[in-house]
């Protein structure tokens, strides 16, 4: 049996949660939504909405966080971009895969057109998601070229929508195929700090609806999409699928998935939580830093390393570690609303951005996001290390019900004010009751 069939039957097949799989699907699917019903109030979700909504008619579903529905294809497209957009979204570290984000933006919409669901359908098919995006993400043996996020939570979410929605099990090869025939998004948005990172969010969770809406005419998709001589494996990253595949179904990725304490992309979390930490102990006096050095895989340089400037845009600042660290530093917080044009001028921000140095070390590992060196040299001379081996939020450092919760109540104090309570207070209910 190939490997492509081995997820193929893998998402079609019948499964029984254990209770922590259940857990963290829950947690998972909590911290998402928060974080998304924030996105969806911010100046960017904003904007974008006003093109999606001269996009076609049909079946009605939620827009997340707001008192409005669009047409299912345009309701996942705009749900995925707004949990993606603030940088709040849960990640898959080894796979370097914003697990959540297309899977459950797509599942949301899927929800609302066929009126509701049973919690366990719906927790099963977000675990089979996350599981199949995450996979992909594991089975890669290369830097990122494509934007893997949205290239494997594409197969990851149609695959989750084809089976929560019932279709027939010899149709899953045909999403899965459709699917990745739809599969785009490069890291140049990265590079550059776009605001097309999210809409790659974005169309990949629409084009998730699209397969399965496709496949439910009886279109066909190319049925080696994976391992196949144009397959993503051949076109999109090097990478070995049975790394993934020789233990599918041994252990649900969904709990191997960290929940990003700070709204800003997930390569600054170990800096800017062992800061956090050292405030916190009393080690590390804020207004005595005179310079920070970081030391770190190619991955943290590439993600996060770009240099301070003053014209910066707001997706450009949630990647740039030489803003977020004079930003906790003052704060102890990352804000979303500092993230504009006053700020990224401030006088103190800008001097001691313009001291925060990223080096890359020796890491051979082009996905690995630790360890990190973190070395604060002080007012008085002195100088002040941390090395980094557990981002705050992953499974080997969970964060504690107390910043849990301050990141709820401050995405909470983010949303619109006709956001859903549920979202909030009962995440399950939202996400399988449309009302």
């Amino acid at each position: 049996m190939s490997a492509t069939q081995k997820i193929v039957d893998f998402a079609a097949a019948d499964h029984d949660l254990p209770d922590s799989t259940k857990a963290a699907a829950l947690r998972l699917l909590g911290d998402t939504l928060a974080g998304g019903a924030a996105g969806a109030a911010s100046e960017e979700a904003q904007s974008m909405l006003a093109a999606v909504r001269n996009w076609g008619a049909g079946d009605e579903a939620r827009l997340l966080g707001l008192a409005d529905s669009l047409p299912t294809p345009s309701a996942a497209w705009f749900n995925g971009f707004a949990i993606h957009c603030l940088e709040w979204d849960a990640v898959h570290e080894p796979a370097v895969v914003h697990a959540m984000s297309v899977v459950t933006a797509a599942l949301l919409a899927s929800v609302d057109r066929i009126g509701g669901c049973e919690t366990e359908q719906f927790l099963t098919a977000l675990a089979v998601g996350v599981d199949i995006a995450s996979g992909i993400g594991v089975a890669a043996t290369g830097a990122m070229q494509f934007f893997r996020p949205a290239a494997a939570g594409i197969i990851g979410a149609a695959l989750a929508v084809a089976r929560l929605e019932s279709m027939p099990n010899e149709k899953f090869a045909d999403v899965l195929g459709l699917a990745y025939s739809q599969a785009a998004g490069t890291m140049q948005a990265h590079v550059e700090a776009s605001i097309a990172l999210p809409l790659q969010i974005a169309n990949a969770s629409r084009a998730a609806i699209t397969a399965v809406d496709l496949a439910k005419t009886g279109m066909d998709g190319p049925h080696d999409a994976l391992e196949g001589p144009f397959g993503y494996f051949k076109l999109f990253e090097p990478g070995d699928l049975t790394r993934y595949t020789d233990s599918i179904g041994g252990g649900w990725l969904i709990e191997q998935v960290s929940i990003k304490p700070f709204p800003s992309g997930r390569a600054s979390h170990g800096i800017l939580g062992a800061i956090d930490d050292m405030i916190r102990d009393g080690s590390l006096d804020p207004k005595m830093v005179e310079s920070v050095d970081v030391a770190a895989p190619p991955l943290i340089h590439r993600l996060v390393g770009r240099p301070y400037k003053s014209d910066m845009t707001p997706s450009y600042a949630r990647l740039c570690l030489a803003f977020l660290v004079p930003l906790m530093l003052r704060d102890r917080i990352i804000d979303p609303r500092c993230f504009h044009a006053q700020e990224f001028a401030n006088t103190d921000l800008v001097t001691l951005g313009k001291q925060v140095t990223v080096r890359i070390d020796d890491n051979p590992d082009h996905n690995a996001l630790a360890p990190q060196m973190l070395s604060i040299t002080l007012a008085d001379g002195s100088t002040v290390e941390r090395m980094i081996t557990d981002n705050l939020g992953s499974p080997t450092a969970p964060m504690s019900e107390a910043q849990t919760q301050s990141k709820r109540n401050l995405a909470r104090s983010l949303a619109s004010e006709n956001c859903d309570p549920r979202i909030f207070d009962e995440p399950l209910a939202y996400a399988t009751e449309p009302q």
